[in-house]
């Protein structure tokens, strides 16, 4: 039964702070996943499922789309109990006699424990399954040493564990967008209108948690029925902080995961709350974009932006805190909330975080984060994650693997944008989301460091010039005027708040606020500020200079002492509370992460397309925490805007849940295919979208995008709910068989309901002259053909896909406990609506299906080929009813030698108006084989 069961059972191992309790000597602390070979709750169910209905594994047969594992939370708990008990007695048999703290079990996607040990009892618990001192020199890190002869022989016995993986830190990475998307009067018509979008569906977040207290996510605002949906099991903690009522049937959900940061001594519960509540405001954010109540009124520093909405604003919330203010997260937690979440029955899983360096190893894709998100897909999850705020260099994303759907941040057509009026015609642009000083009043211009109330003061003190402190400046010299204050590297670093300097205008009687930009300060993007007085930030450091020789050539001094007598220089503040909508949109923003897609450490490029598409992160209106501190500027505020590939993944999964809504079997590839493929390409006002290249005057360095910059294009709402084909996970059997049968064939379905008629069955035929298989349309799939249940998620691809990277056989086992045998294939054998080549020598053939989800249509296909590459596409048209699919050939010829990645694209063009579009990606091109003379 054991080895029917091999599946990955992960361990954390924590050495922490307290062994210094336990121990005479001091001990160096670290954290350790370890993998060990037992089937969690998840895949337990799903192997005990098939053997129940007389399948095995490689027999044909598939599963009732309700009886998936994903909704067997409730049912595993004898199971998930069980393993428990194994954990407790493994470490009872292998720490015997010695001090050990259990932090975490494990136990539905990945099954183990947390517990808190020496080095030497790390040892204890690895095995050498396939290279005992490769394991420990790879991953022990040092501490090999410390074990004896002795020591080695206990090892070699646990035959329990499989592998042993260092534990790492991780990083966190709206009122308009919603009609910007055209969700009003698109998808949000199509679902119901927003009272009812994406209901029944639950997102669950990964984040630094949740202000229950938000109107955004109250359950009252509607008078329709809104149940829990029955698949959700989750609880909600009760804690001081987050008190018993905090949930509702919107926010259904809540629990927070710090074990491994406890350990490590540097959880601050009076700024990171050991609750779900909020503290930093970057989770309550990223759940209101995705999923926040309809119509919330966006009101801050007193004034009013609009209403602010999600998504999915009828879709329900669970939040699993496992990021912190005080110094993010570490991936231990961060696996035990995933696990947590796909054992509660989410739909979807949102991750705004990214890990803080690339993972080691054979491939990118083998880390314990990455890992049990494969997981989480096997059991039906759609996992969106965030592309990172690492750009624009290549190669910097920060997302992986091809089953996680990675979004990348672009701008939306609003701005808000402010302006000085200087007294010599000159008018500067800035932000500032201020009223505007009294119209047609100009004011007097007074520079901080020249209004200071003590003469001994030193006027280069930054400090000072900052606008921090009232008491150094005198009130005589500011009231009424305009108080000029610089903008310096301590507000980036929050050591100086616009906010103060605000109140120190205030206090003073001032008529406003300019900040000019420090020199210092590059590439650093301002967010739109609040700001109750009349008030503005430059953001140009070339701008600020225009403003300061303005200011000092208007001052009059007295020519003995040099002391100024008159401030001559003169301006008003136009305001910007007002947003305007004509700018371009959306353009790729400067810090979105990038491909390609980096497969190891030595960045060799995998060949799997990142991002998959970009959707709006730039200036984002959501929900705040009360409490939040991870931005002065908007603390105490119920909304803030920010910007980050953060914003821009929320958006997706919200989006993602509408999807779910319409079509509740789809896969999450399936999800991820209508999302892609429908993807627009061009901006609003119908030229290519842009992407910035550069942090300094970004708009000023920019090019077309590539799919390297924005994946499939930027995501488009409601094509997505009508995408007409789509790429779902199939079988090598599946290629095979469509391969050599089907290519210009037109199916139909076998059983006695929902027929094809005749009629259609010989147009389509005479049309094409495609040869006409039968199909049985209760499977969806060929009747000859076998399919397995987890390869309806893409679980099945995307296992052989590891298993085809070179030496990845034992990892793969430690991970999944899964066998790999012989694989050759790679990525672009994965059924993705996309094609990225890392290498291209002289030639690749290339396939793909496609599964009509529409009605009857005939499809057309056009390409445009990647420069230096040959590109043919077979057949050029094809003829399908619903729920048939059909195999393309893409042949693709390198015509010169090339490493610079050139793009082109595959368009399928329907008679029904439905557009697929499939994004080209070529990097090294070798047209002919060369040898050394």
């Amino acid at each position: 039964m054991e080895g029917i069961y091999l599946v990955h059972l992960m361990v954390v191992l924590c050495l922490g702070l307290f062994m210094r309790v336990w121990c005479q000597e001091e001990t160096v602390t670290a954290v350790y996943m370890v993998t060990l070979k037992q089937a969690p709750a998840a895949h337990y169910y799903s192997e005990v499922r098939l053997e129940s209905n007389g399948l095995s594994h490689g027999a044909s047969g598939r599963l009732n789309k309700l009886d998936t594992s994903r909704n067997n939370s409730r049912s595993s708990r004898g199971y998930s109990s069980y393993l428990a008990r194994v954990h407790d007695s493994l470490l009872r048999r292998v720490l015997r006699g010695q001090n050990y703290l259990k932090l975490y079990s494990y136990h539905y996607l990945i099954n183990g424990f947390a517990v808190l040990v020496t080095p030497e009892q790390v040892y204890y618990l690895l095995l050498p399954s396939f290279s005992h001192h490769q394991l420990l020199d790879d991953l022990i890190n040092g501490f090999a040493v410390l074990v004896t002869p002795e020591q080695a022989e206990k090892l070699s016995r646990r035959r329990e564990v499989a592998n042993v993986v260092l534990d790492f830190s991780l990083r966190t990475a709206t009122t308009h967008t919603p009609e910007f998307l055209g969700l009003p009067r698109g998808a949000w018509v199509q679902e119901g209108g927003p009272e009812s979008a994406g209901e029944g569906i639950v997102i669950g977040f990964i984040d630094t948690g949740i202000d229950p207290t938000h109107p955004s996510f109250s359950d009252d605002f509607s008078e329709n029925v809104y149940p829990v949906p029955s698949h959700f099991s989750g609880i909600c903690e009760v804690t001081k902080d987050f008190p018993s009522g905090s949930c509702n049937r919107k926010l259904i959900g809540a629990r927070h995961f710090a074990a491994s940061a406890i350990t490590r001594g540097i959880f601050n519960a009076t700024q990171d709350y050991a609750s779900p509540y909020d503290g930093d405001g970057h989770g309550t954010h990223t759940a209101s974009i995705a999923a926040g109540n309809h119509g919330i009124p966006v009101i801050v520093a007193g004034h009013h932006f609009g209403n602010a909405s999600g998504m999915a604003p009828r879709s329900h919330i669970a939040v699993y805190k496992a990021l912190y203010k005080s110094f993010g997260g570490f991936a231990a937690d961060v696996v035990a909330a995933i696990d947590q979440a796909a054992q509660d029955g989410v739909d979807i899983i949102s991750l705004s975080i990214t890990p803080d360096r690339r993972p080691p190893g054979i491939a990118t894709f083998f880390n314990p984060l990455d890992m049990a998100l494969l997981s989480a897909v096997k059991a039906g999850i759609f996992v969106v994650q965030a592309a990172g705020n690492t750009g624009p260099s290549p190669k910097s994303i920060s997302s992986f693997s091809p089953w996680i759907f990675t979004v990348g941040a672009a701008t939306h057509d609003r701005v808000y944008s402010n302006s000085l009026f200087l007294g010599n015609n000159l008018t500067i642009s800035g932000v500032g989301l201020a009223p505007g000083t009294k119209k047609g009043t100009m004011y007097t211009l007074v520079s901080a460091i020249h209004a200071l109330n003590n003469d001994t003061a030193d006027p280069n003190d930054m400090y000072l010039g900052e606008c921090q402190d009232p008491s150094s400046l005198d009130q005589d010299l500011v009231q009424g005027n305009l108080l000029i204050c610089s903008y310096s590297i301590r507000f980036v670093l929050g050591l100086s708040t616009v906010k103060q300097a605000l109140q120190t205008a205030k206090n003073l009687s001032a008529a406003g606020v300019v900040f000019y930009m420090d020199p210092f300060v590059i590439g650093f993007q301002l967010n739109p500020t609040p700001m109750k007085l009349p008030g503005m930030i430059i953001p140009s450091p070339d701008d600020s200079k225009i403003l300061l020789q303005y200011y000092n050539s208007s001052l009059e001094r007295d020519i003995l002492s040099k002391k100024i007598v008159k401030f001559g220089a003169v301006a008003r503040i136009l305001g910007g509370l007002k947003a305007k909508y004509s700018n371009s949109a959306p353009k790729v923003m400067y810090y979105s992460a990038r491909g390609p897609d980096p497969e190891d450490s030595f960045l060799d490029d995998a060949d799997i397309m990142k991002p998959n598409l970009v959707a709006p992160g730039n200036f984002i209106w959501a929900a705040w925490s009360s409490l939040g501190a991870d931005s002065a500027e908007f603390q105490g505020e119920n909304f803030a805007m920010m910007s980050g590939t953060s914003m821009a993944a929320p958006h997706v999964a919200g989006l993602a849940a509408l999807i779910k809504q319409k079509f509740p079997t789809f896969s999450p590839t399936a999800i991820g295919s209508a999302l892609s493929t429908t993807a627009s390409l061009h901006d609003n006002k119908g030229g290519p979208i842009m992407a910035q290249r550069a942090y300094t005057n970004p708009d000023l360095n920019q090019s077309p995008a590539t799919p390297f910059d924005m994946g499939s294009g930027f995501v488009n709402a409601t094509a997505a709910l009508d995408p007409g084909l789509i790429f779902d996970s199939m079988s090598r059997a599946d290629v095979r068989m469509h391969g050599e049968r089907a290519i210009g064939s037109f199916y139909v379905t076998d059983t006695l309901e929902n027929n094809v008629d005749q009629e259609t069955v010989e147009w389509c035929g005479k049309r094409l002259g495609g040869t006409i298989i039968m199909v049985n349309k209760s499977t969806g799939w060929p009747s000859q053909v076998p399919s397995s249940d987890s390869n309806r998620t893409g679980f099945d691809d995307f296992l052989a896909f590891l298993c085809g990277i070179n030496g990845s056989a034992p990892v793969v086992l430690n991970y999944t406990g899964q066998h790999c045998g012989i694989s050759t294939m790679n990525g672009t054998d994965l059924n993705l609506p996309s094609i990225t080549i890392a290498k291209l020598n002289q030639s690749r053939s290339i396939q793909r299906i496609v599964t009509n989800i529409a009605s009857n249509e005939t499809y057309s296909i056009g390409w445009s080929a990647p420069y230096g590459v040959s590109v043919s596409v077979s057949p050029t048209s094809f003829c399908l009813a619903n729920g048939q699919r059909q195999v393309l050939t893409v042949l693709l010829n390198a015509t010169l030698n090339s490493s610079i990645a050139s793009f082109g694209r595959i368009g399928l063009f329907g008679n029904q108006g439905h557009v697929v579009n499939v994004p080209l990606s070529v990097v090294l091109k070798i047209s002919s084989n060369t040898t050394n003379s």
